[in-house]
């Protein structure tokens, strides 16, 4: 049995952790809906557009209104039931791993709030619509949105925290660590 004062010492930085992931998913989730909501009601399905003061940028960037029924870069099209049933598992995978994550780091909670967010932002277009809206594109590049982006920022978060991780911890066979044999 733990000791109570353990526990209540734990819960203040177990609520600002879950806190910061939860408004981080919440953020990203009320974004992505939002301009994908300004996209369906000002772009034409198909069409693209910049703001006027935006013009210098058509060559680059440009909001493009397209309905993706597959996946990220437009691969395994009309699959939308296979891909929410997907999404459900990871949402819960997600879920389930944070609520067993005890890492302090807010950056990494930020990064799994960004991964929530993203998923719940395109599972509710999937639910909803039956594809995935998405409007920006950028060169020749895939056309996403901020839901794909936020998942991308997240791995890439993730990735540089666990490298930064490894790389802060002294290895085993480092004579420097201090753990040498006697």
């Amino acid at each position: 049995m733990q000791d109570s004062t353990v526990v209540s010492e734990k819960d203040p930085m177990r609520q600002r952790r879950f806190f910061i992931f939860i408004s981080c998913g919440a953020a990203v989730i009320a974004f992505d809906q939002w301009t994908k909501w300004l996209v369906r009601r000002d772009i034409p399905l198909g069409e693209s557009r910049l703001p006027e003061w935006l013009e210098w940028l058509s060559p680059y960037a440009r909001f493009t209104h397209i309905q993706n029924r597959g996946a990220s870069f437009g691969m395994f099209q009309d699959g939308n039931l296979f891909f929410i049933i997907l999404t459900f598992l990871i949402v819960g995978g997600i879920l389930y791993f944070v609520s067993k994550m005890e890492e302090d780091n807010p950056w990494m909670w930020a990064a799994g709030g960004l991964y929530l967010g993203g998923a719940v932002g395109n599972l509710i277009d999937r639910l909803l619509f039956g594809a995935v809206t998405d409007f920006i594109s950028v060169g020749t590049f895939y056309i996403f949105n901020i839901a794909d982006a936020s998942i991308n920022v997240s791995v890439a978060m993730l990735l540089i925290l666990f490298w930064f991780q490894e790389w802060e911890q002294p290895s085993k066979d480092d004579p420097q660590s201090g753990d040498e044999a006697s």
